[in-house]
């Protein structure tokens, strides 16, 4: 499989929607994409997106949802369609913040990539030479962090990662980014979700570069 393809559906969070999508369209060539651009997703897209979703096909088809503002009555209509999505179908959601998402999207689609430019919190640390050293300073100099800080600085690992360092994550470094932004809702404590993000990516053949 090629960098520029996904092999599941997910989550891309940007703040620059348009380029993404320009930039989603040009990867996936080989492909049939179908693209729902609006800057309100209403239900009767969500209406159109069921229809194209049910059109059988013998090879991969990605279908984008890019919006702004993603109406709720709308994301309850798919919620069925993204947990038993029809053969060869992915969904690709891309929006500037997860937080418009429903917890029920989030909690059934992964972040597959976050690019939000200067709005992510810049991250010293190379998941390239990771080791007991570096895992357990970050871990001591973070271990105090407000919930937000945290949330501030689980993005910045996973653009530091996907972005700076241009590793490819896998399904189960993909699940711990995913699982750790949930655990931030509760009162897990910070450095043990850090110690979960960071455990996917030591385990021997765990990552690779892109």
């Amino acid at each position: 499989m090629s960098h520029n393809e996904f092999e599941s559906s997910g989550i891309i969070v940007t703040d620059k929607i348009e380029e993404e999508v320009e930039l989603l369209q040009e990867q996936l060539t080989k492909f049939r994409v179908v693209v729902y651009f609006t800057e309100n997703f209403q239900i009767q897209d969500a209406k159109a997106v069921i229809k194209e979703a049910y059109i059988s096909e013998n090879t991969r088809k990605y279908i984008i949802i890019a919006t702004k503002n993603f109406n709720k009555i709308s994301q309850n209509s798919l919620l069925k369609l993204f947990e038993e999505p029809p053969l060869h179908i992915y969904f690709l959601l891309v929006v500037e913040s997860k937080s418009v998402l429903l917890n029920t999207i989030k909690s059934r689609l992964p972040i597959l990539k976050l690019t939000l430019g200067n709005k992510v919190k810049k991250v010293d640390i190379n998941f390239l030479k990771l080791d007991n050293e570096i895992i357990f300073k970050f871990l001591k100099d973070n271990e105090k962090i407000t919930k937000e800080q945290a949330k501030e600085l689980l993005q910045g690992l996973f653009y530091r990662a996907t972005v700076v360092d241009n590793l490819k994550l896998n399904k189960i470094q993909l699940e711990c980014f995913d699982k750790a932004y949930r655990l931030l809702e509760s009162n897990v404590q910070v450095s043990s979700i850090f110690a979960l993000i960071f455990m996917s990516f030591t385990v021997k053949s765990t990552s690779k570069k892109r």
